[in-house]
């Protein structure tokens, strides 16, 4: 990975994590809403995991790194249990895919640091 891909890597997977964090939250508010809410609050929901999608296929494109297979798959899963109607699973697949993400993260900011980058 070169040092560019690196920084491009770092700054994407940092977004990723965030949004993954977002929609979380999103997913614990869910919980707690009446009947009538969950339906918009769902459609939000898959709204928000198709965007996510869309940051990790450019992560991809952008720093070629191995780890981002595994992210798409994850985030991928979390779509299909999302419009599957069993949404309570989305939180799974997420969970692997911010620790998959985090070990992208870890790579880059060593080899930044090895460089005298960071």
């Amino acid at each position: 990975m070169t040092n560019g891909e690196a920084i491009t890597a770092l700054t994407q997977s940092e977004k990723i994590k965030t949004g993954i964090t977002w929609i979380t939250q999103d997913l614990e508010i869910l919980a707690g809403l009446p009947e009538p809410e969950r339906t918009g609050a769902e459609r939000i929901i898959r709204t928000n995991l198709h965007m996510l999608y869309n940051e990790v296929m450019l992560a991809d494109r952008l720093a070629h790194a191995e780890v981002w297979a595994a992210v798409k798959k994850s985030v991928n899963d979390a779509m299909v249990m999302a419009n599957s109607g069993v949404i309570h699973e989305v939180s799974y697949h997420l969970t692997q895919a911010v620790s998959q993400v985090t070990t992208v993260s870890q790579r880059c900011m060593t080899l930044l640091k090895e460089e005298g980058l960071l």
